[in-house]
């Protein structure tokens, strides 16, 4: 097994071995690991010093900002109140200094009492308490060893836990679930208490020990839970449950919240009361000895554990579950389960989950039930694309001014505050927000601030050229102080000035007006600059189109439309660019008659046309509605060119919105144009750009299709992008 090791951000301590109840589904008592038995009731002095000793010597050597200790059993609360002083104090005093410590402990609850809770509220322990619901679920399983119930003792646990002085300590309720229950009577019950959260945990089974299924359905336990997820949803999801949380963040392309979903690597280890160190506790309902590591706290270090093969085992993501698994859709958000309920004493752990059907029944229920509002609007509609990736430009501003940090001066406080009065009038900072090449400027700058580059600070000074350049669109008679270099003062999406004058370098004042701009030079008198036309030393940005054709920027002035991976031309003639504006022309009417709704998109939302010098563009370093092309030799080259660069830069503005695939890499795919397999990403990028392309290339069709074959089953797609997947499927006219 390679890589670097994952370091264990929390820890299991077990404070004390035996329990007060005698639940007949509790996985260390009742199941196949019987170690309990041999170790000490309570943790030692000398076991919690070696503890806290190895958890700040990991800490420190793996500069984790901070650690998570739950306290455990058997029931922690046993272990009394001086004996858990004694853990908080040496935890907090062994990583003072070093990293955070997030104390919790898991309780059934029965001793809970203000004792304790002083002694929480002292070190900050948060208390998650175990409940089953109303009181006829939890006594199914939670009882005293004579049979009595607990339920009343749990409750007045709860109870003192919601009191105003002790809230600040309630982590939430943990249930583990038995579908012989009612699953809305449990629900209901739980959400009474008002948790902060509510854990839903499947019964620990095996293929060995399988779980049980009372009416012999293959779906029981997601049958249930999802019940569940429609009372809560029909709530407003009223409490944080995680299980759904974490489907649905997977779902979207983030990650699992929960060590049971997800193909996230393990980065736990247990602490058992003799300091021995163990994996994970849930392995003890695989077989006895299942969780031992050889290791204890008084010899070994934590990154001795962190190398063990089970560990690792349970590090490797995809490569860790399997074969079955990998080749599921929804491994991606199910992860193969969690690693116990994989176990059978035949295959070991090369299985899939003893609850794979109800996992895959479960994921695909939330799946279908919540598409519809969880599918990004960017991906279906183009006007709510655009504005959503002018959020992403003025967001980039925000990173701009919060990496310069007052390094901007006087002059960045000065259009900072005036960017933010231009806010109040939106309509006069949109067009030139929306300008693909501001989105460029702003990322170039937030990198170079980030990285420290020499002159980061004075690329991120250009921001008064865009605000002038805003007022004059807008014809705002605001006084704007605009840098100019090299005798040029430049306004994007308008054009730039050549100056003249003995000063190369300066500032120039600049008003809107109803004709173009004023300018004020070094205080001599303003002048009136035109911006329809050249004249002057003006050179505007042109337009191409009219007569059917939409109106382009014909931008061949901008500095920082060199994104496109190929050379940019320079400053068209007035006669070469009246060539390209009838050239496109051609196209874009070609453009209408074989691709009439493609054509109507791309109208609605290209804005920018630069030319380059030759070749495809291969970068897409620019904001949306750019168009990077080169002069092709037909109208049909023309048009196809034209077509392929407005889809890829559509697919690349959705990336920059809305998460359509996740761990990107991890499988591989065949791809129908080409011998070599590919990633997702490239192969929904190929199939993006080749149905789009069907008008003008027989073979793209067939390709398009075979691709989208193959993205129906990829794991890796979201939510959204199994939407973009169904509306190219439409383009293809399969409904």
């Amino acid at each position: 097994m390679t890589g670097p090791l994952v370091p264990f951000r929390e820890i299991v301590l077990k404070v004390h071995s035996r329990c007060d109840l005698a639940c007949d589904h509790c996985y260390i008592y009742e199941h196949a690991d019987q170690s309990w038995r041999t170790r000490p009731k309570a943790i030692s002095d000398e076991a919690i010093s070696w503890t806290a000793l190895r958890l700040a010597e990991h800490a420190k050597s793996h500069a984790l900002p901070s650690v998570s200790v739950i306290l455990h059993g058997g029931e922690p609360l046993l272990a009394g109140p001086a004996r858990l002083r004694r853990v908080c104090e040496e935890l907090t005093r062994a990583l003072d200094g070093v990293a955070g410590l997030d104390l919790r402990i898991h309780t059934n609850g029965l001793q809970l009492g203000p004792r304790y809770l002083d002694l929480f509220d002292e070190y900050d322990v948060g208390v998650g308490i175990s409940l089953d619901g109303d009181k006829s679920a939890n006594d199914r399983h939670r009882r005293f060893a004579d049979g009595r119930t607990s339920h009343p003792l749990v409750l007045r646990a709860v109870d003192l836990l919601r009191q105003d002085r002790y809230r600040h300590l309630y982590l939430g309720l943990l249930c583990t679930i038995d579908v012989a229950n009612d699953p809305v009577r449990v629900y209901d019950a739980l959400t009474e208490l008002e948790p902060p959260r509510i854990d839903f945990l499947l019964p620990h089974a095996t293929w060995d020990d399988p779980p049980a299924r009372p009416d012999g359905s293959p779906t029981a336990y997601a049958d249930w839970i999802l019940t569940i997820f429609d009372r809560w949803n029909q709530r407003g999801r009223n409490v944080p449950v995680r299980l759904f949380e974490s489907v649905l963040s997977t779902l979207g392309g983030g990650p699992s919240l929960t060590e049971s979903l997800g193909l996230a690597p393990t980065d736990l280890v247990v602490v058992e009361t003799d300091g021995t160190l163990e994996q994970v506790d849930s392995l003890k309902s695989a077989y006895e000895g299942a969780a031992a590591t050889g290791f204890d706290v008084f010899t070994h270090a934590f990154d001795d554990v962190a190398a063990h093969p089970g560990v690792r085992a349970r590090q490797l993501g995809l490569a860790g579950v399997s074969e079955t698994c990998r080749q599921c859709p929804v491994v991606r958000s199910c992860g193969g389960g969690l690693y116990t309920h994989r176990y059978s004493s035949r295959n070991d752990f090369d299985n899939t989950s003893v609850y794979c059907t109800d996992l895959e029944a479960l994921i695909r229920g939330i799946e279908e039930r919540t598409a519809s509002s969880s599918v990004s609007l960017a991906v279906t509609d183009p006007g709510v694309l655009m504005a959503e990736h002018q959020d992403v430009t003025r967001t980039l501003l925000a990173d701009v001014h919060r990496e310069l940090g007052g390094r901007g001066g006087e002059a960045w406080d000065e259009a900072w505050e005036l960017a933010s009065a231009l806010e109040e009038r939106s309509e006069a900072l949109d067009a030139v927000y929306g300008h693909p090449y501001t989105y460029t400027w702003l990322r170039d700058c937030r990198t170079a601030l980030r990285e420290e580059r020499p002159g980061a600070v004075g690329r991120a000074l250009r921001l008064p050229a865009y605000l002038a350049a805003a007022a004059v669109r807008a014809g705002l008679d605001v006084p704007v102080r605009v840098p100019y270099r090299v005798g040029t003062l430049r306004l994007p999406t308008l054009g730039e000035l050549r100056l003249t004058g003995p000063d190369r370098d300066g500032t120039a004042e600049v008003r809107g007006a109803e004709e173009g701009f004023r300018l004020r030079l070094d205080g001599r008198a303003p002048r009136l600059v035109s911006s329809a036309g050249e004249s002057a030393g003006w050179r505007p940005v042109r337009t191409l189109g009219g007569d059917g054709t939409p109106a382009l920027r014909l931008d061949d002035l901008d500095p920082y439309r060199d994104c496109f991976g190929v050379p940019v031309r320079e400053r068209l003639g007035a006669e070469e660019a009246a060539l390209w504006s009838a050239r496109i022309a051609g196209a874009w009417d070609l453009l209408r008659r074989t691709a009439p709704e493609q054509a109507a998109q791309a109208a609605d939302c290209l804005t920018t046309l630069t030319p380059l010098a030759s070749g495809r563009p291969s970068a897409h370093g620019h904001g949306f509605g750019a168009l990077g092309i080169a002069l092709a030799g037909t109208p049909e080259e023309l048009a196809s060119a034209l077509l392929r660069g407005y889809r890829r830069a559509r697919l690349h503005a959705l990336l920059e919105v809305t998460d359509l695939y996740a761990q990107d890499g991890w499988w591989r795919h065949p791809a129908p144009w080409q011998d070599a397999p590919v990633t997702a990403s490239e192969l929904l990028a190929g199939a993006y750009e080749r149905v789009g392309l069907v008008a003008f290339e027989p073979e793209a069709a067939d390709h398009a299709r075979r691709a989208l074959e193959t993205l129906e089953r990829a794991a890796e797609l979201t939510v959204s992008g199994q939407a973009l997947v169904e509306d190219l499927w439409k383009e293809t006219g399969r409904g």
